[in-house]
């Protein structure tokens, strides 16, 4: 998986490119979700749409079809509103989504914009019920007097149909920018985050949610910190993780008080004062944190580093991987055209032994935690034909040596950004979104790398 080895991901489908060249903000893609089983994927964009892509089945006669993700269903989760008391308008932009783990042959999945979370059903159709007696073929009422004889309905087979329906909406809970949805492991219940407060729903319930944490300040003036993140364990129900703008992380216990401001770790890494800048708390906030599906680990982004923390150890993380440390002489100019503000996400692959996340100029990042070794790969048009072999690439800092198909710092552009990503819960297979386009890649040659 290092940069001098040829065993690096296949990408398995062209990649799902629109078919104009320019990019409309409402095409953007702001979230990216595997199910489960891995069988479905989800994305969210600005326009507030949601496309669910579906794995095609192993087929004998075409080995190489398998894998492929082919779009199963689109469609309009949020619409733009506007809020008349406070004279704001509420984007539509899906900021995530969640998958329920599936219980019967439906599939369910949360959304959310700023505001309004969603509960979503999606469901198949191949029959339907032909021969009532009290309808006619076109679906209008008969008149009764008109009905001689009785039949029983009977159910035909039909074109497949793929239904999407709302089954719940939950609303007027959040004064502000909601930023994380996370289902609990007891199935029931999940928790949505704003910068403030985190609320505790019931998926059943839609009328009231349970505050859980509320950091806001008597006085606004006194406000240090915002929460970026937050997750549930994925196998204790009372625990969850909340990350904040100061780059700490909290660990609460839903057992030991009703409302937890009070944590039960904090995980903190003390910084290095010889290391201090204008820049530095703007760096070390988190904007992502991600239990290990072990539910040992805690993995965080912030802008410059990626960080595995230990349940049991809260003075300083475990492993410290960095992303683009070229970008530390740039941060001035980073900060006048705002992207020192991105905010990356981050994924373990479904053993827990490789993270990823993204960086700039199309680049993701993936380091091995057993062998230490690390590859920068590119999602590109280029890279876009089906099994294509992605080459690593190689970022020199400025007035470094070069070699061969090297990138110096200054030639990065910094508008191509990989924010979102996600892994196969079981396989080696990732999304990448690269602003209004979504590409899948496959390892089918290095099996050391899951």
């Amino acid at each position: 998986m290092g940069e001098d080895t040829d065993a690096t991901p296949t990408l398995n489908h062209r990649g799902f490119l629109p078919d104009h060249n320019y990019v409309t903000e409402a095409d953007i893609i702001s979230t990216v979700e595997f199910n489960h089983t891995g069988e479905l994927l989800a994305t969210g964009d600005k326009g507030g749409r949601v496309v669910i892509f579906q794995r095609e089945p192993e087929s004998k006669t075409e080995p190489f079809s398998q894998g492929e993700y082919n779009v199963y269903s689109t469609f309009q989760s949020h619409e733009p509103e506007f809020d008349y008391l406070k004279s704001l308008e509420i984007e539509e932009k899906i900021n995530k989504i969640r998958w329920l783990p599936q219980q019967n042959a439906a599939h369910f999945l949360l959304s959310t914009n700023d505001k309004t979370i969603k509960l979503w059903k999606v469901s198949e159709r191949d029959k339907r019920p032909e021969g009532y007696n009290l309808k006619d073929e076109e679906g209008r009422i008969k008149d009764i007097s008109t009905v001689t004889s009785l039949q029983v309905p009977v159910l035909k087979p039909m074109d497949l149909m793929v239904e999407v329906s709302p089954r719940r909406v939950f609303a007027n809970a959040h004064t502000y920018h909601v930023n994380s949805i996370s289902v609990n492991s007891d199935y029931e219940t999940y928790m949505s985050a704003d910068d403030l407060r985190i609320n505790l729903w019931h998926l059943d319930i839609t009328d009231r949610s349970f505050n859980i944490v509320d950091i806001k300040p008597a006085n606004m003036e006194d406000l240090t910190e915002v929460i970026t993140a937050a997750e549930f364990h994925p196998h204790h129900c009372n625990l969850f993780v909340y990350s904040s703008s100061k780059g700490t992380l909290r660990l609460c216990d839903m057992r030991e008080a009703a409302l937890c401001d009070k944590h039960s770790k904090l995980f903190e890494e003390p910084e290095d004062p010889s290391a201090r800048s204008f820049f530095s708390e703007i760096i070390s906030s988190v904007s992502d944190v991600k239990f290990s599906h072990s539910g040992r680990y805690l993995l965080t982004r912030d802008y410059l580093t990626a960080k595995v923390w230990d349940l049991n150890m809260e003075s300083k993380p475990l492993e410290t991987y960095q992303v683009h440390d070229y970008l530390r002489s740039k941060l001035c100019s980073l900060y006048e055209n705002d992207c020192i503000f991105d905010k990356f996400e981050c994924a373990w692959n479904g053993s827990d032994s490789v993270i990823m996340t993204g960086a700039y100029n199309n680049f993701f990042r993936m380091f091995d935690r057993n062998t230490k070794r690390d590859v920068t790969l590119e999602a590109s048009r280029e890279s876009s034909k089906p099994r294509a072999v992605l080459k690593p690439r190689r970022v020199c800092a400025a007035g470094g040596k070069r070699r061969k198909d090297d990138i110096s710092v200054d030639s990065l552009d910094f508008t191509k950004k990989i924010l979102h990503t996600a892994w196969h819960p079981n396989e080696n297979i990732i999304a990448i979104a690269a602003t209004n386009n979504l590409y899948i890649f496959q390892d089918k040659l290095n099996s050391e790398m899951h």
